[in-house]
């Protein structure tokens, strides 16, 4: 149970809440209990990946990351990320404007519709993308006509990612802009400023750290999508192999070394982003805390 302890400080009495009674033994056991799970688990697989990378020297690393393959797979994934993940956060600003500040019928229905790729696997996401678009699909004919391609190229690639990065933004921004309220808003709009200053000058700026944390994770999931594109990809060697995708054909030509190489990439930029996803977490909190003080 939690006590109370007052203290004087300068005058005023500041009230010190004990947050567990616990023995000093129990939380140092949880300490490293938790310490010791995220080093065997998560620690000490990342260390492997670089250690297996630089197995057979730093020369067969850069080999590795600089073959044509390698670097269309690296061009390829960042081609896919510039394009979901923009689109993903004009979505998200909209649909969670749209859903935090206005009435309407179907809202929960667009709720549940933004969740959805959070319930379908990606491996059915990717399928229901070759039924749609396949030479034998629903549009299949039509985009055959007109000599356009989606499947095993670049525009699947692209909808698949789209589909399954898509609620990350809005799935953020929604609860923050729901617990802003839209009293500023209502009140830029009777001073006479336009929606689209209301916007930029009053919602953006309250927004803008829970939007940069949405793109940071749709950032990232962009970047490590698997099931989707591989469905929609066809493992073309220097087309429409994305990073994942490559690891798993060198590893599965028993090319350890170079599948661990582009893997390690990989890593740098989830630790990279890790970094400023926590940053981000940091420069949120400091608002809150200075004011609490």
């Amino acid at each position: 149970m939690a006590g109370h302890v007052p203290m004087q400080h300068q005058g005023t009495t500041v009230t010190h809440t004990k947050t567990t009674t616990e023995p000093f033994w129990i939380r140092s056991l949880l300490i490293v209990a938790a310490l010791g799970f995220l080093s065997l688990f998560l620690v000490l697989p990342l260390v492997a990946i670089f250690v297996k990378a630089f197995e057979k020297g730093v020369e067969v690393y850069l080999a590795s990351i600089s073959s044509p393959d390698a670097l269309a797979a690296i061009k390829l994934t960042l081609l896919v990320v510039l394009i979901t993940v923009p689109l993903n956060a004009i979505f998200g600003v909209a649909a969670a404007w749209g859903i935090t500040k206005f009435d309407f019928k179907g809202k929960n229905i667009l709720i549940t519709i933004i969740d959805l790729p959070f319930a379908v696997s990606p491996v059915i996401a990717g399928l229901v993308f070759v039924l749609l678009f396949s030479a034998h699909g629903l549009f299949g004919p039509w985009l055959f006509e007109h000599d356009i391609k989606i499947i095993f190229a670049v525009p699947g690639i692209v909808l698949a990612t789209l589909f399954v990065t898509l609620p990350f933004v809005a799935r953020e921004l929604i609860p923050l802009m729901q617990a802003q309220g839209s009293a500023e808003e209502e009140a830029s709009l009777t001073l006479g400023a336009s929606g689209w200053k209301t916007f930029w000058f009053v919602t953006l700026p309250n927004i803008k750290w829970g939007l940069l944390y949405g793109v940071i994770l749709c950032n990232a999931r962009a970047i490590g999508e698997f099931g989707a594109v591989s469905v929609v990809s066809g493992h073309i060697r220097g087309m429409t192999n994305t990073m994942p995708l490559h690891i798993e054909i060198l590893y599965n030509e028993y090319q350890f070394s170079a599948a661990f190489a582009v893997a390690s990439l990989m890593s740098i930029l989830a630790i990279v982003t890790l970094i400023v996803k926590n940053s981000i977490e940091w420069k949120t909190k400091q608002p809150f805390d200075s004011r609490s003080h």
